[in-house]
């Protein structure tokens, strides 16, 4: 059968249009669910998650999980044990050439001392209420903590786990970022803020808005680049910061209930979990280029978020939830059914 020149003409100009949609729209992350570990009901039945944490040398994915934190295998995501007796636990810092670890317990108002092998206490250094999120320096050798209601910061020389000094943050802190160099980037939530702090001096170095985002909570860093990723509630957004000079570069939408920010600086990746369930997923094209590649659907709650950067796989803990209630219409986790997602390629 005879194809006409217009018949013709039709399926080239639709072989090109394909074509030049397909180069234009960004390819997928590849990312998919390749697994879903369950934690056990949390010990009083009170579900609640925090920070993820993957030490990728060692293998090993902590993961906070009310008062305790379970410790799972990097690999074949197998539980190895559980850090348990904490009131509500929120981060740990890992100090590997001490074999120590360090765990935030907000509502004892301490950070807890653990041996890396045996996953036991071995200590417990006082802090300050709210003690929330915690990170290890390089630079200084020292511990930061970040207190949310007590708006400071408890630094710690992990020799001699002993405070070294409370330091004021002006504001209510959140996820913050060492860039290995000697400065810390903490987003301060309370006053629209990113706080930097000089780890050597232990003062605050410079104080950068982070409009038009608000409220910023979740913290990465393509140190690389010297670019810092704040993300924000309200209004619910990321912004992406010069590292040197504080100006925010570019600015994009979010889903609502942003917890965690992750730099993959292997792919050029920047991942954003939020409590809807979502996480955005956008590619640094250039040192002042994000781009939105993806944005996965994960499972509602999934807010908090780690990344083995060996394998590249995300980890998110969650929860079933029961429907909406109470006056803020909050959706109530079900106790015993907490549960480690695992994305991959």
């Amino acid at each position: 059968m005879r194809v006409s020149g217009i018949c013709k003409l039709a399926v080239f100009s639709l072989f090109v249009i394909c074509a030049v949609a397909a180069v234009a729209a960004p390819p997928a992350s590849g990312y998919h669910l390749i697994k879903k570990v369950p934690l056990g009901k949390a010990p009083g039945g009170a579900e609640y998650f925090d920070y993820i944490t993957v030490d990728a040398e060692a293998r090993r994915i902590y993961v906070s999980h009310g008062s305790e934190f379970k410790i799972l295998d990097a690999d074949n995501f197998n539980v190895l044990g559980t850090i348990s007796g904490l009131k509500r636990s929120h981060g740990i810092a890992l100090v590997p050439e001490l074999n120590k670890g360090y765990i935030t317990d907000g509502e004892a108002a301490s950070v807890v001392v653990v041996d890396l092998k045996t996953f036991k206490k071995t200590g417990e250094i006082k802090s300050a209420p709210d003690t929330d999120f915690i990170l290890y320096d390089p630079a200084s050798k020292l511990i930061f903590t970040f207190n949310g209601d007590s708006k400071n910061s408890t630094v710690i020389d992990p020799t001699k786990d002993s405070v070294v000094k409370m330091l004021d943050l002006g504001g209510a802190p959140e996820q913050a970022v060492a860039d290995g160099n000697g400065l810390i980037y903490d987003n301060i939530a309370e006053t629209n803020e990113v706080a930097v702090i000089d780890t050597k001096s232990l003062t605050i170095k410079a104080r950068w808005k982070v409009a038009p985002a608000g409220e910023p909570v979740a913290m990465a860093m393509d140190k690389e680049h010297g670019r810092v990723f704040s993300a924000g509630r309200g209004p619910a957004m990321q912004v992406m910061i010069d590292a040197d000079s504080g100006k925010v570069l570019q600015s994009l939408a979010i889903s609502d209930g942003v917890d965690t920010n992750v730099f993959d600086a292997g792919s050029g990746m920047l991942f954003t979990s939020t409590r809807s369930g979502k996480v955005h997923i956008f590619h640094a094209d250039s040192a002042d280029k994000l781009s939105p590649l993806e944005t996965l659907v994960t499972e509602y709650g999934a807010k908090t978020m780690g990344m083995d950067p060996k394998t590249h796989n995300l980890f998110l803990s969650t929860s079933d939830f029961g429907p909406a209630a109470g006056p803020k219409g909050r959706r109530p986790a079900i106790s015993g059914t907490a549960h480690l997602l695992i994305y991959g390629k």
